[in-house]
C-alpha cells in the first residue's frame, strides 16, 4: 500500500548542522527503503516564505504570497512509500529525524478508479537552482472536507487526471496523487526516545490536504497557471511550494563542509 509522510516542523528549531545532519540521514533511509523496493519518492521544500497559495473563485484567480496556513509548524518535506500495511508506514516514519522535533503524518495514498490512470512518474530533475533548467514545484491542494459533493467528485477527479495527462505532453508532469480522507491518517513523534502515535490529521484546520501535483515548469508564474487550473483551487487552495532536491542540499552541505 502507498502512504505519503508528510514532515511538519518549526522551521527556526533546526541549526543549518542539524539540516545538513538530517540530510544525510534522510538520504541514507531513502537508499535503504530503495533497495527494499519501498521507496517511490521523497523531497524536502523550499522555506515556508517561498510559498505561492492560489485559489479560483466565480473564474478570477486570486493569489497571495505566503503559505496556506498559519501555523507554527509548517510542511517541510515528504516521503512516498510502498509498503505492505501502516504499521509498517509508522515504523518507518519513527526512524525519521524530523519525528524527534516535529511531527511525521501519514496518509494513505487514494486508489484511482479502474477507469482513470495517470502518466508514469517521472524522475525529479537533480539540476542545480542557479541554472536555467525548469524547477520542480508541488502544489498541494487544500479543501475543506464534503467541499465536493460525492456526484461532483468523480467529473472533478477525472477533470484533474486529463491535466496531468496534458501536462505530461508538454513534459511538464512528474507525479500526482490524491489522499484518503483526514480521518485516515495517523500522526508519529518521537520524544526522549519514545513514540506517540495519534490517529487524525496533523494540522488542526478546516481545510485539508487532499492531494498533490509534482510539476516541472520554468518558473512560478506558470506554476501559478497550472494551478488555476486545477479543479480543486475552485473549492479550496492550491499552495505552491518549491522543490529542493536532496542533490542540492547534499552539494550544500559539502560546500559548506569544505569551508570549515
Amino acid at each position: 500500500m502507498k502512504y505519503m509522510l508528510l514532515i511538519y516542523g518549526a522551521e527556526d528549531c533546526w541549526t543549518e548542522d542539524d539540516r545538513n545532519t538530517c540530510m544525510i540521514e534522510s538520504m541514507a533511509i531513502c537508499d535503504e527503503l530503495e533497495k527494499e523496493g519501498k521507496w517511490i519518492a521523497s523531497s524536502p521544500l523550499r522555506s515556508v516564505t517561498t510559498a505561492t497559495s492560489v485559489r479560483v473563485r466565480d473564474g478570477k484567480r486570486q493569489i497571495t504570497d505566503g503559505p496556506f496556513a498559519e501555523t507554527t509548524e509548517q510542511l517541510g518535506g515528504y516521503y512516498i512509500i510502498d509498503v505492505n500495511d501502516r504499521d509498517e508506514a509508522i515504523e518507518i516514519a519513527s526512524r525519521l529525524a524530523p519525528a524527534k522535533k516535529g511531527t511525521v503524518e501519514i496518509r494513505p495514498l487514494l486508489p484511482l478508479p479502474d477507469s482513470l490512470s495517470l502518466p508514469e512518474t517521472e524522475a525529479i530533475s537533480q539540476a542545480p537552482s542557479d541554472t536555467e533548467t525548469p524547477r520542480n514545484y508541488i502544489l498541494l491542494m487544500y479543501a475543506e472536507e464534503g467541499a465536493w459533493p460525492p456526484e461532483e467528485h468523480a467529473p472533478a477527479l477525472a477533470e484533474s487526471v486529463e491535466l496531468c495527462h496534458q501536462l505530461h505532453a508538454k513534459g511538464q508532469f512528474v507525479s500526482a496523487a490524491p489522499l484518503q480522507p483526514p480521518a485516515e491518517a495517523t500522526c508519529v513523534r518521537v520524544r526522549n526516545g519514545s513514540r506517540a502515535v495519534v490517529d487524525g490529521p496533523f494540522p488542526e484546520t478546516k481545510e485539508q490536504l487532499g492531494g498533490y501535483f509534482l510539476i516541472r515548469v520554468a518558473n512560478l508564474d506558470e506554476a501559478i497557471a497550472i494551478a488555476a487550473k486545477i479543479a480543486g483551487s475552485r473549492r479550496g487552495t492550491a499552495e505552491i511550494r518549491p522543490i529542493e532536491t536532496l542533490s542540492e542540499r547534499n552539494q550544500t552541505s559539502r560546500i559548506q563542509t569544505e569551508a570549515k
